[in-house]
């Protein structure tokens, strides 16, 4: 444990998150997501959400402010009636952690271009959400400091 930091961050997701360089990308995924056979590196956490990872996550990691669109979600299958309240959520989080103008710094992928996506990512966290559609990848920005 340390101080300041999530007891939601395990020592091996802080040790991705602080491997990782500008522009990698990270998959948070939901409890459906392939992510063993899909995953470089694999850390799980299994017992949580994604809402309360992003939560964790986003107080240390700096989104991309030099994309577009930093933030990717899985796009619901035409013809699915899911509803995806749970990227009202993640809208919600991301504003407080990362300076949101007038554009909107997330993108909708394809489902299987998602996956193809996430088999190039620095790192899959497996969690246990239940949410449909709840897979999210981020891509690392630059920590600038203060001289």
């Amino acid at each position: 444990m340390l101080k300041g930091i999530s007891g939601l961050i395990t020592p091996d997701l802080i040790k991705i998150l602080m491997e990782m360089g500008h522009s990698d990308e990270i998959v948070i995924a939901d409890g459906n997501f392939p992510a063993a056979s899909h995953a470089r590196r694999l850390v799980r956490c299994g017992g949580h959400g994604i809402p309360e990872l992003l939560e964790a996550i986003l107080p240390l990691f700096p989104l991309d402010v030099y994309v577009d669109r930093p933030v990717s979600l899985m796009a619901v299958t035409p013809g699915d009636a899911v509803e995806t309240p749970i990227w009202g959520k993640y809208r919600e989080i991301v504003s407080r952690y990362h300076p949101v103008d007038d554009n909107d710094p997330f993108e909708e992928v394809e489902r299987f271009a998602f996956y193809e996506r996430a088999k190039q990512a620095y790192a899959i966290v497996s969690t246990g959400e239940k949410a449909l559609y709840a897979n999210v990848i981020l891509k690392k920005g630059v920590v600038i400091q203060a001289p």
